[in-house]
């Protein structure tokens, strides 16, 4: 078992701040895989810090001398992705303009880190099985086998065990990647850690932006330690900047505190925001379209039965030419005279998967992996859904 200061030294070089027994632990298992040629799996919720083990066990091995390369698999479209990792020969796709290299390739020697390795397309995920069983790998349009020696670290915030049991992630390729398990901790696990993290980017931005630091009132410390932090440590660090620029005050009160967590001003827009235990998750696309139809369907059904009431005579309504309006029946002949609309062609699914997409994109800026996670869909389908539907 490594002693206590090797975990120190690696958090003081590494930027990591927390003294979690789950965070020490995982820097422990990092330290002690290093040396090894062994695969790792870091598990952990998005913005829990999972990128910087890869580069602590790279450093830590006999490989530190060789190239790493950090690859983020759900942000290569699923067309390219077999390129990028293995390469390709001229002429073997539309573009392939010239012989290129693939990252197992190049880092030879080296490591190379697979980042939301989940999102891997099934047969991807046959070619870096091979990879990792042999050390053997084909280019793109070439027959050729070609061999390298790497280091393969992979990283996930989706449970793999689960994606297998659905087929969506290869069995043999999970346990091959899974031979060194490291699981982060999310924030809410760490309380004692909240506050020292707090401290560190309220000092970082003081520094960078050459202002007093902020200091939280102790009941905006203990509300800081109850908040959940769904986005975990990148959430935590974007508020504390956010709340460094914005505000004047440099000490920080529960109430000021308050309106910069998100689920505490659930009351004030409680049909905008849901409560976690009432938000729906989505398994695919199909769902979310279907579920957006439904609340149409449900939507004019009230319309329907409100439409009924008020020619039954049972609704009152105000009357808008009096300057205090009390409230008084609306005759059925009144309503009688009102030509009926024509009810709209109902949108297909294609149609309300379009108009979708380009709101979330609209809402984030256009930044897909925002909009992805907004959808509950892969950033690699999105992009595929931007392309099918030229929303460009």
């Amino acid at each position: 078992m490594l002693i206590k200061s090797d975990v120190q030294q690696i958090k003081q070089r590494y930027g990591i701040i927390g003294n979690s027994p789950a965070l020490n632990r995982a820097i422990d298992v990092a330290l002690q895989v290093a040396p090894t040629d062994l695969s790792v799996l870091i598990t952990g919720e998005s913005g829990v810090g999972k990128e910087t083990f890869p580069q602590i066990i790279h450093q830590n091995s006999p490989r530190k001398h060789g190239q790493y390369i950090a690859v983020n698999c759900g942000a290569i479209p699923e067309g390219t992705i077999d390129s990028e990792l293995f390469g390709h020969e001229k002429g073997s796709f539309t573009g392939a303009l010239a012989d290129r290299k693939g990252y197992f390739e190049v880092a030879d020697g080296g490591t190379v880190f697979l980042d939301e390795v989940g999102e891997l397309p099934t047969p991807t995920q046959a070619r870096l099985l091979r990879v990792l069983e042999t050390g053997e790998f084909i280019k793109v349009g070439a027959s050729k086998v070609l061999k390298t020696n790497v280091r393969i670290v992979a990283a996930t915030n989706v449970n793999l065990a689960e994606a297998v049991t659905e087929g969506k992630f290869r069995e043999d390729l999970y346990y091959r990647l899974n031979m060194v398990p490291i699981q982060m901790p999310p924030l809410r696990e760490r309380p004692d850690d909240i506050i020292l993290l707090f401290r560190k980017f309220a000092s970082d931005c003081a520094d960078k932006y050459r202002m007093p630091p902020i200091h939280l009132e102790e009941e905006a410390k203990q509300l800081l330690i109850s908040y959940r932090w769904p986005g975990n440590v990148r959430e935590l660090k974007n508020i504390t900047e956010r709340i460094s620029i914005i505000e004047e005050a440099r000490n920080i009160s529960a109430g000021i505190l308050r309106q910069y967590l998100p689920d505490m001003n659930v009351e004030k827009y409680p049909v905008l925001v849901k409560k976690a235990y009432e938000q729906k998750i989505f398994n695919s696309e199909r769902e979310i379209l279907y579920q957006v139809l439904f609340d149409m369907r449900n939507d004019v059904n009230e319309l329907k039965k409100l439409v009924h009431e008020i020619m039954g005579g049972n609704v009152q309504m105000p009357v808008a030419d009096e300057p205090y309006p009390h409230t008084r029946p609306i005759h059925t002949s009144a309503i009688q005279e009102i030509e009926p609309v024509e009810e709209e062609e109902t949108l297909s699914l294609e149609e309300v998967e379009k108009e979708m997409i380009r709101k979330a994109l609209e809402k984030h800026n256009g930044k897909r992996k925002n909009a992805a996670i907004d959808l509950k869909i892969s950033e690699r389908t999105l992009y595929r859904k931007i392309k099918e539907y030229n929303l460009e």
